[in-house]
């Protein structure tokens, strides 16, 4: 019997020479299919936007899905499915680019929007006319030269005070508006429906005295003035103490603008009946009536400022009987300090009550506007 002995590094040898030559046509054929799947990607390309098309040449089976589900069964099923979506996410990539890019060209066309000009350019006095209809009859114990004053305060000079009244405005261009009862609303209208969490009061400050507030703002904003309008809670969770939380907010605002002088603390009237809704038209605007609320040092709290602020009161008011006769009702003087010790131009302006709408109290910012500007010149 012959016995063959094969040396093993031979085989070894043989073996090295069989794996290198399978190498090179292995790597061949890659290349020479890899130019083929890029010529073809290349006609895909130019005839479709789908690389689900170029799968389903690639792997016919791919498709029709009731041919997977006959061939391979559930597990090529669910490979067909997971594959699909990923490779149509590539298919919306540039969808989603063209929406990104349409949602950016849209923001940029809502940017290049001119808000409302709300602005008042005008020569002649517009017509007004108080509204009689569910309002009370203004009370006041002082009219000097139209200027109507209900004193509440321990005060008796009020019209010595009126008389000389002078406020000249060391800042003429910023505004602070805060609200120490940030919380109180108005009678729904069917522009501004609410639910209330309170009686005439809601946290959603959307429906509140804060969003007559950002009218203001937005009205002064267009006569050119600085505006910081602050909309901290501080009468809620409690009422109680929210002067005492306005006073931390408002001193906070003025260390970050020491410049400031005019500080507007915008409230509701709190008169309590619901029916109460003070109005003034104003060429074809019904707004709601101003007031405002200075206080003194009558109440035994150390006030140096209250005779300025008073006078500033004084001047915005007489502007605006010049212009908008029965915008304002008349000032109410007290003895309580409200907090309007921390500047000389600090008042609370009371816009309409609880039976004015949103859409009133927002009319009447836009008149308000054009008198302080005035004011301010």
């Amino acid at each position: 019997m012959n016995i063959a002995v094969i040396n093993i590094k031979d085989l070894i040898k043989y073996a090295c020479i069989i794996i290198f030559l399978i190498i090179i046509v292995a790597s061949g054929m890659i290349l020479l299919k890899e130019k083929e799947e890029l010529e073809t990607f290349d006609v895909l390309e130019k005839n479709s936007s789908s690389f689900l098309n170029y799968l389903k040449l690639e792997l016919p089976f791919m498709a029709n899905e009731e041919i997977a589900k006959e061939s391979e069964g559930e597990v090529i099923e669910r490979k067909y499915n997971i594959l699909g979506i990923e490779l149509e996410m590539f298919d919306n990539i540039k969808e989603w680019e063209n929406i990104q890019v349409a949602e950016e060209n849209t923001q940029e066309i809502k940017e290049e929007i001119p808000q409302e000009d709300k602005t008042i350019q005008q020569s002649d006095k517009i017509e007004t006319k108080v509204i009689l209809e569910n309002n009370i009859e203004a009370s006041y114990n002082y009219d000097e030269g139209g200027i109507k004053v209900k004193n509440q305060s321990s005060y008796n000079d009020i019209q010595e005070l009126i008389i000389n009244s002078n406020y000249e405005l060391n800042n003429k261009d910023k505004v602070i508006i805060y609200h120490t009862h940030t919380c109180e609303s108005y009678t729904s209208s069917e522009k501004y429906n609410y639910e209330m969490t309170g009686v005439y009061r809601t946290t959603d400050l959307n429906y509140t005295v804060a969003r007559v507030g950002d009218e203001l703002e937005e009205c002064l904003k267009q006569y050119g003035k600085t505006v910081v309008h602050d909309k901290t809670y501080h009468d809620y969770p409690s009422y109680n103490g929210a002067y005492d939380r306005s006073h931390k907010t408002f001193s906070a605002i003025l260390e970050q603008n020491p410049d400031a002088e005019i500080a507007i603390d915008l409230h509701r009237d709190a008169v309590g009946a619901n029916t109460y809704g003070p109005k003034v038209q104003i060429g074809e605007d019904i707004c709601a009536q101003l007031m405002f609320v200075i206080g003194t040092d009558g109440g035994g709290l150390t006030h140096p400022n209250w005779r300025q602020n008073f006078a500033f009161a004084v001047k915005v008011q007489r502007i605006a009987n010049e212009m908008y006769p029965g915008l304002f009702r008349p000032i109410i003087l007290r003895d309580s300090r409200y907090n309007q010790n921390m500047t000389t131009a600090t008042t609370i302006i009371e816009v309409g009550a609880t039976g004015n709408t949103l859409d009133e109290c927002a009319n009447s910012m836009k008149y308000l506007a054009k008198v302080f500007d005035e004011a301010m010149k």
